[in-house]
């Protein structure tokens, strides 16, 4: 076994962070970013999730139907988006379809919006239909880390309507158990608290996720001697996976 020490800074730092409108980026530093496809090179993400979207999109055979459409943004560009989208939709159109400015999953660089490629997009809300290799690439995303961050059922809890073209990476275990258990990411805190989850990944290998309180301002782990991750979850604590 071995000690790690996190400061409470590090509550907010993650692959796992939510990020909603009651809970605010509060790191917003850029992430280190990466180009999933290389047609489209303005459009970035934080840097392992792009590497494992592009391989989701490859394993599905989507690059001839699927486009990145929006990836990482600054704070700057989700005010404009926010102030645009007031001025040209409305309030109601715009609380339901754009979370305001510092509460967009979009500015940490782990959330994708995807779209079914076509001469022209809409930004805000692109066509991703349940067909061909759309409907493949969202059967296979858990396998690669990734969630469908916003579905119907959920908005009460998320506050953001239907977005079937929105996914947000978590890696794999918690994708899986997010997936088998029915959860968004609101949910899933709460039902780490319950006590420590495993989870059966591919290839025969056993992922153990707990949660641990953030203790003052400084909290001491002792994690095993396998690969561990441990995640801020921009609340009130630690996220830790260990694979076996």
């Amino acid at each position: 076994m071995r000690r790690l020490i996190l400061p409470r800074a590090a509550v907010y730092r993650g692959p796992l962070i939510l990020v909603n409108g009651e809970h605010p980026l509060a790191d917003g530093a850029a992430p280190e970013l990466a180009v999933v496809d290389e047609r489209f090179p303005h459009i970035r993400m934080e840097r392992r999730a792009a590497v494992l979207l592009a391989a989701c999109i490859q394993a599905v055979g989507g690059w001839s139907e699927i486009v990145p459409v929006s990836g990482w943004r600054s704070r700057r560009e989700q005010e404009e988006i926010w102030a645009d989208a007031l001025r040209e939709q409305g309030e109601e159109f715009t609380r339901s379809f754009v979370a305001r400015p510092g509460c967009s999953e979009h500015e940490t660089g782990l959330a994708m919006d995807l779209g079914k490629a076509a001469e022209e997009v809409d930004f805000l809300r692109p066509d991703f239909p349940d067909l061909g290799a759309c409907r493949a690439f969202g059967r296979t995303a858990a396998r690669y880390g990734f969630i469908l961050r916003y579905r119907e059922e959920k908005r009460p809890l998320t506050g953001i309507a239907a977005e079937p073209w929105h996914f947000r990476y978590v890696g794999v275990p918690h994708a899986q158990l997010m997936e088998e258990h029915g959860l968004c990411l609101e949910e899933y805190v709460p039902f780490l608290r319950r006590g420590e989850r495993r989870v059966r990944l591919e290839g025969g290998r056993t992922a153990r996720v707990s949660h641990v309180p953030c203790r003052g301002s400084r909290t001491e782990l002792t994690l095993p001697d396998e690969c561990c991750q441990v995640s801020g979850d921009n609340e009130d604590g630690f996220i830790v996976t260990a694979w076996e």
